[in-house]
C-alpha cells in the first residue's frame, strides 16, 4: 500500500505513462497478493530505466484538429443554453483552447468485465487533467463503453471550464473532443441520429446537450494517434514509447 501511494504521487506529478498500471494495481489494495507486489516492482523497474520524463506547459495553441461544423440543435435540446457562472470575474489576459481526448477499452477487466475509461485534457499544449479509471457500470458494447467514458470525460471538462472561469482566465470557443468510435462521433454530431440503446440514453442525452451548448464539438480520432488510449489499457513497449513521446518529454 506504501509503495502504491509513491507511485499515485508521481501519477499526479505527472508521470501519465504509468497512470493506468497504477490505476490498476491500486484495486487489489485491499486484498494484495504476491503477484500483485511483483507488479508493483516492475512499474518502479520501468521508472529506474526512465526516470526524467516530464510534462511541459506549453501555451502555445494547438493546431491539432481542425475546425468542426456546429449543427443546428435547436428542434432537439431547445433548453440548452451555455451559462456563465453568476460571480465569476472579468475575463483578462489571452484566451485559451482547450482539446480533450476520450477512450474507452472494452471489457477489459477479465474478472467483472468491466470496461476501463481514459481522458487526457489540454489547455493549449499542456496536459491539464488526465484520468484512467475501471467504470461503475458493466458495459455490454463497445459503444456503450465509449458513451461512458465521454460522459465522464464532458464532466471533467465543465469543471475545468468552470475553475479557468472563476480565475479569470478567458476560454476560447469550444472544446475540440477526440474519440476513436465512429459510431459515438455521428451520435453526438448528428442531432437527428437515433439512441438504440434504452441502458445509454443518460449519457447519450447529456453529452449531446453539451454539444448543443456548444461546451463541445466531437471529431474521430484513429486509435493510434488518441492519446487517451494509453490510459486505458497496458499497452506494449513500443506503443507506450510511441505515446509517451507525444505527451511528455525527457529531462535534461
Amino acid at each position: 500500500m506504501q509503495l502504491i501511494g509513491i507511485l499515485r504521487w508521481l501519477v499526479e506529478l505527472g508521470r501519465i505513462d504509468i497512470c493506468v498500471e497504477v490505476s490498476m494495481v491500486s484495486s487489489y489494495n485491499c486484498m494484495p497478493r504476491v503477484t500483485h507486489l511483483y507488479a508493483v516492482l516492475h512499474i518502479f523497474s520501468y521508472l529506474q530505466v526512465y526516470p526524467d520524463w516530464k510534462l511541459v506547459m506549453d501555451s502555445t495553441y494547438n493546431d491539432h484538429i481542425p475546425e468542426i461544423e456546429q449543427r443546428d440543435w435547436s428542434e432537439f435540446y431547445p433548453f440548452a443554453k451555455k451559462m456563465n457562472p453568476p460571480d465569476m470575474p472579468e475575463a483578462l489576459g489571452v484566451g485559451v483552447e482547450l482539446t480533450m481526448f476520450v477512450d474507452a477499452s472494452h471489457t477489459t477487466n477479465l474478472i467483472t468485465r468491466q470496461s476501463r475509461t481514459g481522458v487526457l485534457i489540454y489547455v493549449n499544449k499542456a496536459p491539464i487533467i488526465w484520468l484512467s479509471k475501471k467504470q461503475n457500470s458493466i458495459e455490454t458494447s463497445s459503444f456503450g463503453s465509449e458513451f461512458m467514458a465521454l460522459k465522464t470525460g464532458v464532466e471533467l471538462l465543465e469543471g475545468l471550464i468552470f475553475k479557468l472561469q472563476m480565475m479569470g482566465v478567458p476560454v476560447e470557443g469550444y472544446c475540440d473532443t477526440c474519440v476513436d468510435n465512429m459510431l459515438v462521433v455521428n451520435n453526438t454530431s448528428v442531432p437527428e441520429s437515433v439512441l438504440k440503446k434504452k441502458s445509454n440514453s443518460i449519457a447519450y442525452h447529456f453529452v449531446r446537450s453539451k454539444c448543443a451548448q456548444d461546451v463541445l464539438r466531437i471529431t474521430y480520432e484513429n486509435t493510434k494517434t488518441n492519446f487517451a488510449d494509453i490510459l486505458t489499457k497496458v499497452q506494449v513497449g513500443v506503443t507506450t514509447k510511441s505515446f509517451r513521446d507525444k505527451i511528455m518529454f525527457p529531462g535534461d
